[in-house]
């Protein structure tokens, strides 16, 4: 294919505000050579320099970030800033202010925390800071879902054949295992002291795959110590192992906390460490563990017979337990993770009852949680993209959709307690082939995945909340602990 265009006129584009903390905010951006054409309808990368000039007002952007090296995937990180504090930024390559990723489908924007800039070319753009969870931090925990281990082309949509996969470029490493371990990596550099992972950890349940991502995993830490899995539609049986009383999840993850103890068919057994596993009778796993005062709750959302496509489903023997577990232990500091999420709302495409939880199980769901004040959290996955809700029947729990390992935006959510709150921040995997391949996989739904997945807003992949959490044990007093 001939491209005429001027390989020194870069364009820069695809601006986005990704995280936002008190003292922290990440932007990334590509360049592209002008004019030019992959064959995708996007522009050839443009490999240069890249920096962010900033400040407090948008006369005096006084304050300058750069990254170490050129390349056609920025990432820049500006620290030290303060909180609550308004500031005005533009981002530059080559002379050329980037422009932000459009998002004309959803309310909010991809680049700050106002619409300041927007009618301009290159901005600058604006952002305020939140403040900090109260207290002292006492733990991080990174949330992630969707590797998908053995997928090949990103963004088949069944029944819709017009919609174009993504795959990726000949002669690199699949997609999957390049995002997962820079999950792992940058869970490591943010601090993450857990890692739960909800579901779809395999595109099909294939025992290689499973072993694969449970290799990738590893890399974090123990598995059922320091890393958590539980099952998504994707890691369903199949029907010749299932009808062989085989479950290649399960070998891959027993029991959900990596303990003998919970073998499959058991109906429940007390692991080390405080663990409590469960296993459904057609095999599902589900399980309780106590992380030093901090309750955390798996859930096998697809513990059912189907294709996959279907919505989401406990078996009533699952259900049960998870109301008694919430029952016996009300005011505890609870997280529930679980692959399919309860509720799928401002969506710009059309929603499928496969979206998410069968509606009635949901709606049990959302009833304990309004008699269990210690929930607080409820993360989930299934939907590949950043979304923060909070429901009437259960304002003290948040429910965080966060987008996909795999694909576009390409990334995980830092979960910080303190004492008195808790901080949600999405960060995207930083290293060079992990953006390559987020940028790439970004034209996903014709282009438009950018308007679903990253989130309408940033307060939808970063937000605070005050609460009281003092009853959690810091990361730090219980490693010390386990060591003496």
């Amino acid at each position: 294919m001939r491209h005429l265009h001027d390989p020194d006129s870069v364009s820069a584009v695809n601006l986005e505000l990704v995280t936002l903390a008190e003292d922290l905010a990440v932007i990334t951006w590509y360049t592209g050579v002008a004019g030019s054409d992959d064959g995708f309808g996007r522009m050839l990368p443009a490999v240069t320099e890249g920096e962010v000039v900033y400040g407090t007002h948008p006369a005096r952007l006084n304050r300058t970030a750069s990254e170490d090296r050129d390349t056609a995937h920025h990432y820049v990180e500006l620290t030290d800033l303060e909180p609550g504090q308004t500031y005005y930024y533009q981002a530059r390559s080559r002379g050329s202010a980037a422009t932000p990723t459009p998002l004309h489908l959803v309310k909010g924007n991809a680049v700050g925390t106002s619409l300041h800039g927007f009618g301009t070319h290159g901005g600058p753009y604006s952002f305020t800071t939140p403040q900090p969870p109260p207290g002292r931090h006492l733990l991080s925990v990174a949330l992630c879902n969707d590797l998908h281990l053995g997928e090949t082309t990103a963004g088949l949509v069944t029944g819709m054949p017009l919609m174009r996969g993504i795959s990726q470029r000949l002669g690199l490493a699949p997609y999957p295992e390049i995002m997962g371990e820079a999950l792992v990596a940058e869970a490591h550099r943010r601090g993450a002291h857990h890692l739960l992972a909800a579901g779809d950890i395999s595109a099909g349940g294939a025992p290689g795959d499973l072993e694969e991502a449970r290799r990738l995993l590893d890399g974090f830490g123990a598995y059922g110590r320091d890393y958590f899995v539980v099952r998504g539609n994707h890691d369903r049986r199949g029907r010749a192992v299932a009808e062989a009383g085989g479950d290649s999840f399960l070998d891959a993850f027993p029991g959900g906390s990596g303990e003998s103890g919970g073998a499959r068919g058991s109906g429940g057994a007390r692991g080390s460490g405080g663990s409590d596993t469960s296993v459904g009778a057609d095999g599902g796993a589900y399980f309780a563990r106590d992380l030093g005062g901090l309750r955390l709750l798996g859930l096998d959302t697809y513990e059912k017979r189907g294709n996959g496509a279907g919505a989401g489903g406990l078996s009533d023997e699952q259900l049960s337990w998870f109301r008694g577990r919430l029952r016996e232990h009300a005011d505890q500091p609870t997280l529930v993770f679980g692959h399919h999420p309860l509720t799928v709302r401002n969506s710009p495409f059309p929603v499928t009852g496969g979206q998410r939880l069968n509606g009635r199980q949901a709606r049990t769901i959302l009833d304990a949680y309004a008699t269990a004040p210690g929930v607080f959290l409820h993360h989930a996955g299934h939907t590949h993209r950043n979304k923060r809700t909070v429901l009437p029947q259960a304002r003290h729990v948040t429910l965080q959709e966060v987008g996909a390992v795999k694909e576009y935006p390409g990334g995980f959510c830092l979960l910080r307690i303190h004492t008195g709150g808790y901080a949600l921040n999405y960060y995207k995997t930083s290293s060079e082939p992990a953006r390559e391949w987020s940028e790439r996989s970004r034209r996903v739904a014709a282009g438009l995945w950018p308007q679903y997945a990253l989130g309408r807003s940033v307060a939808d992949r970063n937000s605070v909340t005050v609460r009281d959490l003092s009853g959690i044990t810091p990361a730090e007093s219980r490693h010390s602990a386990a060591h003496r």
